[in-house]
């Protein structure tokens, strides 16, 4: 497993706004589009490609193209959703699945209630997309569902991680090709499993709390 935390002051500074318990709901949802495409800029950096050759205005010219199939795009919902424009807006082309995961507030274990993925990932570049890495739990089961469809290659985007869900995650993915890109490592979990400093729960911030 390999984790990358992007180290650029765009992201730093936009982390800030997001950080920041006044920042209003519809501003967090633009901020979070906005940082998850620059988070995405470093993620999809081993993205597969090939050769093609295109016919531009003046003459034929050699380029890339996005090898087919091409990637699969997971948020994990309800907040995963809130990353996704930003993700899209980088890699239009790239197919979208989702996958619902709950985390059990009293055991912190990840309960999967739903799931649009294809049946047979084999081969398939994943990018997964999860605002907050805190225990580990459902990022953990969101990789071992994808890997047991098949996916060769699975590649984590995260706003912010715990190192305790770090830690958990590497001692139980160890050797898997996975890699995990962050904007921040924070402190620690507090009593509650809630990232420090943190952000809050980005769903609530990403759409309000629902009554």
């Amino acid at each position: 497993m390999r984790v990358l935390v992007v180290d650029h002051p765009l992201v730093a500074h936009k982390l800030t706004v997001l950080r920041d318990k006044d920042t209003s709901s519809p501003v967090f949802r633009l901020l979070t589009e906005e940082l998850v495409t620059l988070l995405a800029y470093e993620a999809t950096r081993n993205v597969r490609v090939e050769s093609v050759r295109v016919n531009t205005p003046v003459t034929e010219a050699d380029g890339i193209g996005l090898v087919k199939p091409t990637p699969l795009v997971v948020p994990i919902l309800r907040a995963g959703l809130g990353m996704l424009e930003g993700m899209t807006r980088l890699v239009p082309t790239a197919e979208v699945g989702f996958l619902g995961m709950q985390r059990n507030e009293e055991t912190l274990e990840a309960i999967t209630y739903a799931e649009r993925l294809p049946d047979d990932l084999t081969g398939r570049q994943v990018f997964v997309l999860d605002p907050m890495l805190a225990t580990g739990g459902t990022l953990r089961e969101a990789i071992k569902f994808l890997f047991q469809r098949g996916a060769d290659d699975v590649t984590c985007i995260c706003l912010l991680a715990a190192p305790e869900g770090l830690k958990a995650l590497e001692e139980e993915l160890d050797g898997q090709n996975v890699t995990i890109v962050l904007a921040s490592i924070d402190e620690k979990l507090n009593e509650n499993a809630y990232i420090v400093p943190g952000l809050g729960d980005a769903g609530d911030r990403l759409y309000g709390v629902v009554h």
